[in-house]
């Protein structure tokens, strides 16, 4: 981590006329000074103002997991102890900011910002990402070549999952084993979808206690961090021999899901990629089981900007990050997800993700 980000910060704060910036725990705090910081009662912000020496104010505990982040060689670290007032820390960093515009996390907790707000009746005060929404949606190269080594290491994941499907086993047991591979080359995990039958048609389904049963569909859908960026692959299987029904739905998905990466390009809007997909899903039958966006933009986030959806007509640029994952749900039966991970290059699309699409059929017993 390097100073480059906090003052490209600043410039952001210049064209948006913000005199400061006040990031609370969060993903823009880890993109900025490569800090993760807890959620705790105990107030934790970086305070970065548009001229002056940006300064985090963290609790006195918490102060050799800011140093050992690094945070504090980017930014002045100012500790406060049990009854201690870090509102006061805040609003000396703020300086004569305190009476400006001022740009405060999108999700700092209400009650930290209420208090701020009563000591600075001045202040008139934006969403963060009046700032940070410019710094996080194009990617640099050294962020996409970590999104391409993330996304290598989550597909090596997904190489090992037909060796964990048998039956007889839970959606639980086969989560906390591909949990475990995760961490071999992620530095946490973020989530585990294991989506038995007719659970596969909850797109947020996680794990159960319900016992896998062969020629019955599995979504499995599994994301990490390493190295601070996010992994998100989601594929399909079955033991044994799917259904016909399921096996010509899944081939729709295939199309569907690789139609809307093929049209990934500079200048084309999110919400055109939505409506490929959607549109060809919609035309074979299936367009009232698609009931999601096609996707979502990833980084220091799993979800963030851009989002692939109907209605945003955000042009699309080189260095933007994003899934594509059309899914099919058919409520009580069983659903499909197809994503990848794809970045938007000069003249077209590099997906970071490169397992087959095609439904994996794990021998039965």
């Amino acid at each position: 981590m390097t100073t480059d980000r906090l003052e490209r910060a600043r410039a952001a704060m210049a064209d948006a006329d913000v005199d400061a910036l006040l990031i609370g725990p969060s993903a823009d705090l880890r993109y900025l000074v490569g800090y993760h910081a807890l959620p705790l009662e105990r107030l934790t912000m970086l305070v970065v103002p548009r001229d002056g020496e940006a300064v985090l104010v963290a609790p006195e505990l918490e102060a050799p997991r800011a140093q050992a982040s690094g945070a504090s060689d980017l930014a002045d670290l100012r500790t406060f102890g049990e009854t201690d007032d870090p509102i006061a820390l805040v609003t000396d960093a703020l300086g004569p900011a305190a009476t400006g515009r001022l740009a405060v996390s999108d999700r700092l907790w209400a009650g930290f910002l209420l208090a701020l707000q009563r000591v600075t009746p001045q202040a008139d005060y934006v969403a963060g990402s009046t700032v940070m929404r410019t710094l996080r949606l194009i990617k640099s190269a050294e962020e996409i070549a970590a999104l391409e080594a993330v996304g290598a290491a989550i597909d090596a994941v997904h190489a090992q999952v037909p060796a964990l499907l048998r039956p007889g086993r839970t959606e639980a047991e086969v989560g906390r084993d591909i949990a475990e591979r995760i961490l071999i080359d992620h530095d946490e995990v973020n989530f585990v979808i294991v989506a038995s039958g007719p659970n596969g048609a909850s797109p947020h389904h996680e794990t159960g206690d319900r016992v896998i049963e062969a020629g019955e569909p599995i979504v499995v859908d599994i994301g990490g961090t390493r190295a601070g960026y996010c992994s998100d692959v989601t594929r399909n299987y079955v033991i044994g021999t799917p259904s016909p029904d399921y096996a010509q739905l899944h081939r729709v998905l295939e199309e569907a899901q690789q139609r809307a990466v093929d049209a990934v390009r500079p200048g084309v809007s999110a919400a055109s990629i939505d409506a490929v997909a959607r549109d060809h899903l919609e035309a074979a039958g299936y367009g009232a089981y698609f009931v999601h966006r096609t996707g979502h933009g990833i980084g220091v986030e799993e979800h963030e900007e851009p989002w692939i959806v109907a209605g945003n007509e955000l042009e699309l640029a080189p260095g933007m990050a994003f899934s594509v994952e059309p899914g099919i749900y058919v409520p009580d039966r069983h659903g499909a997800r197809i994503e990848d991970i794809v970045v938007v290059t000069d003249d077209g699309v590099a997906p970071v993700n490169h397992r087959p699409h095609e439904l994996c059929v794990v021998d039965g017993p």
